[in-house]
């Protein structure tokens, strides 16, 4: 999600920038070097900066890329936690939804595009406005309030992204390093690999920090695009061999349940509204349109492929593994090393994306405060600000290891609120004073309260299930069978 308009990110990136709009200057540098961030999940963008606009294909490349980050790895899992056939339904509704409500934000923010002919509209500036036009006194008197939860949201997405990066970072590597004296060339015999121990996954965080630390000290976009190029090629390649695995010697789907206990359907919500988390890129990819009427008929059909893609991996993965199946789907990767290199890659793509992440954030909090200290401590505050912020994500993923707590987390808390929640309400505070009918007022209504309801039981069981599960999991310390 990025670009000027919105920014945020990777799950949607770039969709951040424009929306905590402190100091117009950032958000002006931001806007015309821009957007090319897209790593993903979000978040993730690659390239938008062309004055002259981007074609209707390069957007629609765009906005699935900003769907592919890790996300997609645990929808497997969460397949499980809402069963064979309610996770896949449940995930092609979710992608209608989200779709409509992207929609939404597309047609608002076109609207006030209009009325107060600017060029573009950001999500927090759409939301702000929504927010003036409204009938209620109160909610106009603070519409500013409206910006602020935006860029609170996206500011809380994308460092969300960045611990669940680390934990991701953590578990593949040390699976790739205890297995590595039982790895061979062969992928075709059956056999147990026994692991050889190593230190505690937490241990694995701490060591990619100084690697991070680095990364974050960059401060150029340019230097960032070559290593969202890098990013894209690894995940890709990547998610093109977990797939034809997964796609081999399924076995019988019967003894799978089509529907899980009620009790772990919110940590599916919560990963896979996680995973649809290009919201942010929207309102960015619109403006960047050579075409931007083209940009609604692009999105139905992103989303449409996005959603297949989804249902494909998810429901793949779960029955390929069964009850086996880990939070992230590359943990269950026989034991060779044309797999073990998946992994590999996929680290390789995590880490170079974490900084792409990294910079949405960064740039909406560290302007703000350099402007508050003179030039002499500019620097200074910038670089301790940075790495200040980079061990608060390592922090918070070694206070919660489990990849999959900390995917729905995040999904629930602050994925939920933008894509699920904030749209409806939009539509309804920008139309109702010109009159709406019922229907449309009661369906926007019951989007936002299953969203909320979502973001409540999601954000409840992730808390419960990391108190009172006895534990952390180490997904990395399981046995891995070689097919």
């Amino acid at each position: 999600m990025p670009v000027t308009k919105s920014a945020g990110g990777p799950q949607g990136a770039v969709d951040l920038k424009l929306d905590l709009r402190y100091p117009p200057k950032s958000a002006k540098r931001l806007h015309s070097k821009d957007s090319s961030f897209w790593d993903g999940h979000p978040s993730e963008s690659p390239g938008l900066e062309k004055t002259t606009g981007i074609t209707a294909f390069q957007t629609l490349v765009h906005l699935v890329k900003g769907n592919m980050g890790t996300g997609i790895l645990g929808l497997p899992l969460a397949v499980k936690n809402a069963g064979i056939l309610m996770g896949p339904l449940s995930l092609l509704a979710m992608g209608f939804i989200a779709c409509h409500c992207m929609h939404i934000l597309v047609k608002c923010a076109r609207r006030f595009c209009h009325r107060l002919n600017k060029p573009f509209m950001d999500y927090g500036d759409t939301v702000l406005h929504g927010l003036e036009t409204s009938p209620s006194a109160w909610l106009r008197s603070h519409a500013h309030w409206g910006r602020h939860i935006v860029s609170f949201f996206l500011i809380v997405t994308q460092l969300g992204f960045c611990c669940v990066y680390v934990v991701f970072l953590a578990d593949n590597l040390k699976q790739v390093v205890e297995a590595v004296n039982g790895t061979t060339n062969n992928c075709h015999y059956n056999e147990t690999v026994i692991l050889t121990p190593t230190m505690d996954s937490r241990l694995y965080m701490l060591a990619f920090l100084p690697f991070l630390v680095l990364l974050v000290l960059i401060r150029n976009l340019r230097v960032l695009t070559v290593f969202s190029m890098l990013a894209n090629i690894s995940m890709l390649v990547s998610l093109i061999i977990i797939t034809q695995y997964i796609a081999q010697e399924i076995p019988d789907p019967s003894r799978l349940p089509l529907v899980a206990s009620w009790k772990t359907y919110p940590l599916f919500f919560g990963t896979a509204i996680f995973s649809f988390e290009s919201i942010g890129v929207v309102l960015p990819l619109e403006n960047k349109m050579k075409d931007a009427r083209r940009f609604p008929a692009i999105l139905s059909l992103g989303m449409s492929i996005i959603t297949a893609l989804y249902i494909g991996i998810g429901a793949l993965g779960y029955l390929r593994f069964g009850n086996d199946i880990k939070a992230s789907i590359t943990l269950n990767l026989p034991n060779c090393w044309l797999y073990q290199s998946v992994k590999l890659l996929y680290i390789v793509g995590i880490l170079c994306t974490y900084a792409l992440q990294f910079y949405v954030p960064a740039e909406i909090i560290i302007p703000f405060a350099t402007s508050q200290v003179s030039k002499r401590w500019a620097l200074p505050l910038d670089l301790s600000i940075r790495l200040a912020m980079v061990c608060l994500t390592c922090t918070l993923a070694i206070l919660v290891p489990r990849l999959d707590l900390v995917l729905s987390l995040v999904g629930s808390v602050s994925s939920s609120a933008l894509a699920l929640i904030i749209p409806p309400l939009l539509e309804i505070t920008t139309y109702y004073s010109e009159g709406m009918s019922p229907l449309t007022i009661a369906k926007d209504a019951l989007i936002s309260i299953l969203g909320f309801a979502g973001f409540v039981a999601g954000t409840y069981q992730a808390l419960d299930e990391l108190i009172f599960s006895g534990g952390p999991l180490t997904f990395s310390n399981s046995t891995v069978f070689i097919q």
